[in-house]
């Protein structure tokens, strides 16, 4: 007999063994693998059900496991290639493509390859993921009557009645949608704002993943520059009038990439603006509870001081929870909520009632300002210490604002790197980074690069990161001045 303490190695051990059982022969029982490996029964569940998921195993709840019959060879694959042209041609109509690059929200999406530390994610680490108080409350919500049934379309009116007293103003539950996570709420207020074929103004940089859902749904992102102080509004009236766009979106509260908060005085100029031009302006709220333990007090949403129904407020709970805690909301008055309605049940009919309710019990929790408190405090103490390691380590490297919210820094290479050229060597040497590129949607003014320190293990990692980069950018470096030499 011998240990094995991982469900990997246990899977590893009973997939090399399996040829010792005939087709339908049966495996030993889960008590008898727990003996021989001494591992917990739940190491034996999990490794069977891996092996259950390659198709190797046969699971029978009461009766055991049995060894799958081989998959047959598949059949030649098709000819796909008329794909090409039956996506790419343009009606007459259109005349926006309609190709979607996703490269942008899949470089955050994506996990990096072993060893390699991530300062390109977008979403908390699991160790500040409040993971015990979100299990609890799935427990208590799978308990709940009903909590299996079909919710009301817009929503469970206890969340919406949560999301309008975060939102402020006097926006009510009645205003609000909910919906499965921020981008599923940006996808839907997009769609039902602007035709295909229309121009949609967006911050100059910003976010990919709205220049994915603003192609994906055939309108062309038009850019408005934005600087320390949020977006200018002298451009922002420009482009409305340039342009005849109905649509412009932002991140008013710690711009993602550069960190940025609209000062006080635009705020009321963003919104006079949108009202003459007869145009929506999306408000998108990501970042309200990423807020460091030393930021100022925030301003109100702009939701909370509209009026005239020009904001579409869009809210989420995932990026301070989990990336699989996908619930947020869409806010807005007047006629526009019947439209965001009907697409949102069109696309998707509600979001999982189980799922609804957990937010509902996590966020009524005590738990939930402690943690709260716990991140606020955990991402100054990860900002500090990452803008340090840089001034230190990469002092080439123009880091213009230190924000006091959200989870990156904007910072631009020194020297003649480019923003692709300085991921590509940093990923060579370790560590993940964004490269700016995708945050622009036409020509970008310099190479920039994004930084997260949001999904690192700790302030020990980011220091390790920095080092990585500091050794790998030398010697790519030193290995060009020697090639022209």
């Amino acid at each position: 007999m011998y240990e094995r303490s991982s469900v990997a190695e246990l899977a590893d051990a009973l997939r090399s063994e399996l040829n010792r059982y005939s087709v339908g022969g049966k495996l030993p029982s889960s008590r008898a693998l727990v003996e021989r490996f001494r591992v917990s029964p739940v190491t034996v569940s999990r490794a069977l059900a891996q092996l259950a998921a390659e198709g190797l195993v046969v699971t029978r709840p009461g009766a055991g496991a049995y060894r799958a019959r081989p998959r047959t060879t598949e059949s030649a694959p098709g000819d796909t290639s008329w794909q090409e042209v039956a996506l790419s041609a343009e009606g007459a109509g259109e005349v926006v493509p309609r190709s979607v690059d996703a490269s942008g929200v899949l470089n955050s999406l994506a996990a990096p390859p072993t060893g390699v530390i991530e300062l390109n994610g977008g979403y908390l680490h699991p160790s500040l993921q409040p993971e015990r108080a979100m299990a609890a409350a799935l427990a208590r919500a799978g308990r709940r009557p009903g909590a299996w049934g079909r919710p009301p379309v817009e929503g469970l009116p206890e969340l919406r009645d949560w999301f309008a007293r975060e939102i402020g103003g006097s926006v009510t539950a009645a205003d609000v949608l909910v919906t499965a996570g921020g981008q599923s709420a940006l996808t839907t207020a997009v769609r039902a704002l602007a035709p295909p074929g229309a121009p949609i103004l967006v911050e100059s940089p910003t976010y990919p993943g709205l220049l994915s859902i603003a192609r994906a749904s055939g309108c062309r992102p038009v850019p408005v520059p934005v600087d320390a102080d949020g977006v200018r509004p002298e451009l922002l009236a420009t482009a409305f009038e340039a342009t005849g766009a109905r649509v412009f979106v932002c991140q008013p509260l710690f711009q993602n990439p550069t960190g940025t908060v609209l000062a006080t005085e635009r705020r009321t100029e963003v919104l006079r603006i949108a009202r003459e031009a007869g145009a929506f302006v999306v408000e998108d709220d990501y970042a309200r509870a990423l807020a460091h333990e030393d930021a100022a007090p925030l301003p109100p949403t702009l939701a909370a001081e509209d009026r005239d129904g020009v904001v579409v407020h869009v809210r989420s709970l995932t990026k301070i929870t989990s990336p699989s805690l996908r619930v947020g909301a869409l806010a807005a008055r007047g006629p526009v909520l019947d439209r965001l309605r009907a697409i949102q049940v069109v696309d998707s009919f509600f979001v999982p009632r189980p799922l609804q309710e957990a937010a509902l019990e996590l966020v009524g929790a005590p738990a939930w300002p402690r943690h709260l408190r716990t991140v606020a405090a955990e991402l100054r103490h990860r900002r500090d210490a990452l803008a340090g390691a840089l001034r230190r380590g990469l002092p080439g490297l123009q880091l213009h604002r230190l924000p006091s919210g959200g989870f990156q820094l904007w910072v631009r290479p020194g020297g003649e790197d480019d923003d692709l050229a300085f991921a590509a060597a940093a990923l060579r040497a370790g560590v993940a980074v964004t490269p700016g590129r995708p945050y622009f949607c036409a020509e970008p003014p310099g190479p920039y690069v994004r930084l997260s320190f949001a999904g690192v293990s700790g302030t020990a990692e980011l220091g390790e990161a920095v080092q990585r980069l500091r050794s790998g950018l030398g010697e790519e470096r030193a290995g060009t001045a020697g090639a022209e030499g």
